[in-house]
């Protein structure tokens, strides 16, 4: 099973790839990275993500998409500008045949760190000792990702990291 999980944004999507062997209850991390829109129009912005997002897909294959949801943003315009980046996402998703899954983040702390308040550095440290990294990734949109696709593989596959 082949994970695709994104962190959506529109300045910073990260996303990351999973491979998961649900057989044999392990997972490998194959990539993971960001997405960065230049400042420009929002409409551009949405373009470049759109057609990063089919790179993606076409490149790896993703079987399923794990995707954070919105859950709460004080700036209104930056929630809107979010949701239609998910939007384009789903959208695209759909036309490719390829179901997405949604957590929020309370579900991916708790799932990845145990703990709902957990902070952007302890959600990076856990995603390093799930996989054996050197290193914790730098993006915390990436870390956030892959926590995103760790939470998938606990919840409906019940891997156990």
């Amino acid at each position: 099973m082949r994970i695709l999980s994104i962190d959506p944004g529109y300045a910073i999507l990260g996303f990351s790839i999973i491979d998961a062997d649900i057989e044999k209850n392990c997972a490998e991390l194959v990539v993971y990275g960001t997405v960065t829109t230049k400042i420009e129009s929002f409409e551009k912005r949405i373009a470049e993500i759109g057609d990063s997002f089919l790179s993606i897909c076409d490149k790896y294959n993703p079987q399923e998409i794990a995707i954070e949801q919105l859950f709460f943003i004080r700036n209104i315009t930056t929630a809107m500008h979010v949701s239609e980046i998910r939007g384009v996402i789903f959208y695209l998703s759909e036309k490719r045949g390829i179901p997405v899954y949604n957590y929020t983040p309370l579900e991916i702390k708790l799932s990845v760190t145990s703990y709902g308040k957990a902070s952007k550095r302890q959600v990076q440290s856990m995603v390093k000792r799930f996989f054996n990294l050197e290193e914790s990734p730098k993006s915390d949109d990436a870390a956030d990702a892959i926590a995103c696709g760790i939470t998938h593989l606990i919840k409906k596959y019940n891997i156990s990291f």
